[in-house]
């Protein structure tokens, strides 16, 4: 079973049910898993969020906020007394968010739901359940976000950025300007915790996707005031930039210091070899030498064939590096080419290229077999 599957198991399904019944003994916990476990093997974990959910519907002797009252008041004292390990949150009170936006996303709620999402985003973190509020109410969300970013709880100070990130995975997309976040952010960039500022550059990182002159108007403005250290504008930059480096946008180079026009000269790419099996390991070298000093990302990229006929291309980092007047460095991998969980590799014709700064040397090319 996979470990996010595994956070919602038959023995935490069983546990929300004693939780539960513990303060509301008319909560039928034996019935209420019975029903949740019918068929859970074969969900997966979102399924099992919203199958819990609705069994905690079916079974409680209570609707809407008053509902909501008596999952809150099951939750244990504090996260770390839930078992909450992380800053994230324990997959086990995901229903319980879940709940509120079914239930209470209502007008005359909106205040209390709200609240209640605040609560428990500290035993799970709730950005999921957020979205729907700031679909159904954004003037009224935002309003009650912005505050959460000067909340004590550095899981609700997050949440304030994550819910209101234009391309949350696993999410659904807000009808929202892809800007409207930026006032919570510009509250939370010098946060303390990097837990905060993580989403702070995972936001932005979604705005770069469609307007990378914002992101660099964005954190062009945060390294004028100086609210944050260094070391935190630093990660936040590199962070929200990480995907245009990737694509080789010179502005992103730029703006982090790489000269787009590195005066570097690269050597053609060596491959040990030009023949090679799925599953067995590619090693290339190439050499690097400097004509004036340079800050450099370099960077190497595998174009491979896909089962539709399309390339595909996946960009890694090789090395970053302050390079000095005359050196040579010498650049050097051993790649394994094998599947991945989200890639499959197929047998076919291979190229690898290496790209300083953005700039893209001649592709070197090999060929790959079946096994």
């Amino acid at each position: 079973m996979a470990e996010k599957e595994h956070s919602l198991s038959e023995n935490r399904i069983n546990r929300i049910g004693k939780e539960v019944h513990a303060v509301c003994p008319a909560f039928d916990a034996e019935k209420f898993a019975r029903d949740v476990l019918d068929g859970l093997p074969q969900l997966g974990l979102k399924a099992r969020i919203e199958r819990t959910s609705r069994g905690l519907a079916n079974h409680l002797p209570a609707e809407g906020l008053q509902a909501v009252d008596i999952l809150l008041r099951s939750l244990p004292a504090t996260p770390e007394e839930a078992g909450v390990s992380n800053d994230f949150g324990f997959y086990i009170y995901a229903p319980h968010s879940h709940f509120v936006a079914e239930h209470c996303r209502t007008g005359p709620d909106l205040e209390q739901a709200l609240e209640a999402l605040r609560r428990l985003t500290s035993y799970f973190s709730a950005e999921d359940a957020m979205r729907y509020f700031i679909r159904d109410f954004p003037t009224e969300t935002f309003k009650v976000i912005e505050q959460w970013t000067e909340d004590p709880d550095h899981r609700v100070r997050r949440l304030a950025s994550e819910c209101t990130r234009p391309n949350l995975p696993w999410s659904i997309t807000i009808p929202v300007n892809i800007d409207a976040g930026l006032p919570v952010l510009d509250r939370l960039y010098s946060d303390h915790s990097q837990f905060v500022t993580q989403s702070v550059a995972n936001h932005l990182h979604d705005v770069a996707d469609d307007d990378l002159a914002l992101v660099l108007d964005t954190l062009g403005r945060w390294r004028r005031e100086g609210h944050a250290t260094q070391k935190q504008f630093d990660f936040i930059a590199r962070q929200a930039l990480r995907s245009r480096l990737k694509k080789d946008d010179g502005a992103a180079y730029e703006f982090l210091g790489y000269p787009s026009d590195p005066p570097v000269e690269l050597s053609p790419i060596r491959l040990d070899r030009t023949r090679l099996r799925l599953g067995e390991t590619l090693g290339f070298a190439a050499d690097l030498t400097a004509a004036a000093s340079a800050k450099l990302r370099v960077n190497y990229v595998l174009s491979s064939p896909t089962k539709t006929g399309k390339r595909r291309e996946k960009v890694y980092v090789l090395k970053t590096t302050e390079a000095k007047a005359g050196q040579t460095i010498e650049l050097g991998k051993r790649h394994p080419l094998r599947s991945t969980a989200t890639v499959a590799l197929v047998p076919g014709a291979y190229t690898l290229l290496i790209s300083v700064n953005g700039r893209r040397s001649a592709p070197a090319e090999f060929q790959v077999s079946e096994t």
